[in-house]
């Protein structure tokens, strides 16, 4: 697979030397650096695409903010591309709107927009399927007997922030890692923005955040901490599925709260990044935040 970047800035470059360093410096045909001083709104975009394209499968956009992304259906059409991923990690950086328009402008190109980076997940198409088999959504194979023993990345943050994190959760007691996790991404340069997306009602930073839990949360087989729903007290006859509709990481596509078979709401603790969004929107106070453990 070929795939071409465009990057901007200390965050396109700290992907791009990641996906060198981990497997795939030989798939990089070519890398077109922009200013990080570009203005959010630009009118004659096209004057930035680059020129003497190669040939490539993916295109791949990151740490561009703004108006200058537009160039990325353009670049595919010119290097034969069928394929692009424009990580969204802020709601300035790609407004709905936006990634609307790219979209529409670019029908006969599959382009997804991961909101984190991190959350990147196979989606049926044959490069981004590729891509996202090394780098995406963080999984992780853990050895531990009370403190853990081993880590392994199986598959990483494309930023190198989910090899930071397994280095630092060697030898840390088991209960303590999910949790830990999340405080060794905040130490790390995470670019995830830390404005609430109106779109989702979090942060990027806490989606990123979420990501590396459950990562942790599936290796050890157990979660620490979740939010629980009261079936005696849930009544969906009296609410609008507020938790449902309200819970980000439902609006970024994962079924972390559903309804079963019997029509009562479930909330996943594997996923469920313990926000306290679906308590505030729960008409009924019928969803609590308890810790223990939670086998998955």
């Amino acid at each position: 697979m070929r795939i071409y970047i465009l990057s901007s800035g200390k965050y396109g470059s700290r992907v791009t030397n990641n996906l060198a360093e981990h497997g795939m410096a030989s798939n990089i045909v070519g890398i077109e650096e922009f200013p990080e001083d570009l203005p959010l709104f630009i009118d004659e975009f096209q004057e930035y695409i680059p020129h003497n394209l190669p040939l490539a499968d993916l295109i791949l956009a990151v740490g561009l903010s703004g108006d200058i992304n537009m160039i990325v259906p353009e670049v595919a059409r010119r290097t034969g591309a069928k394929s692009a991923i424009i990580p969204i990690y802020g709601p300035e950086q790609m407004p709905p709107g936006l990634q609307q328009e790219i979209t529409e402008s670019a029908p006969d190109v599959r382009i997804v927009f991961p909101k984190p980076f991190c959350s990147l997940e196979p989606v049926g198409d044959a490069p981004i399927d590729e891509f996202a088999s090394h780098f995406g959504k963080p999984v992780l194979f853990i050895k531990s007997d009370r403190f853990i023993k081993k880590v392994e990345v199986l598959r990483g943050a494309p930023c190198g922030s989910t090899n930071y994190i397994a280095r630092g959760l060697w030898s840390m007691p088991e209960d303590e890692a999910e949790l830990q996790a999340t405080q060794k991404l905040h130490n790390y340069p995470c670019n995830a923005s830390t404005d609430t997306d109106p779109s989702v009602g979090d942060t990027s930073m806490h989606l990123a955040s979420y990501q590396i839990k459950e990562a942790v949360k599936r290796a050890l087989g157990f979660a620490v901490k979740s939010a629980v729903v009261d079936s005696e007290i849930c009544n969906l006859d009296k609410c609008q599925e507020e938790c449902i509709k309200s819970c980000p990481q439902v609006l970024i596509g994962l079924d972390t709260i559903t309804l079963d078979g019997d029509g009562q709401v479930v909330i996943d603790p594997a996923t469920c990044g313990y926000c306290e969004i679906c308590l505030k929107e729960c008409p009924l106070n019928a969803i609590s935040i308890e810790t223990g453990r939670f086998e998955l």
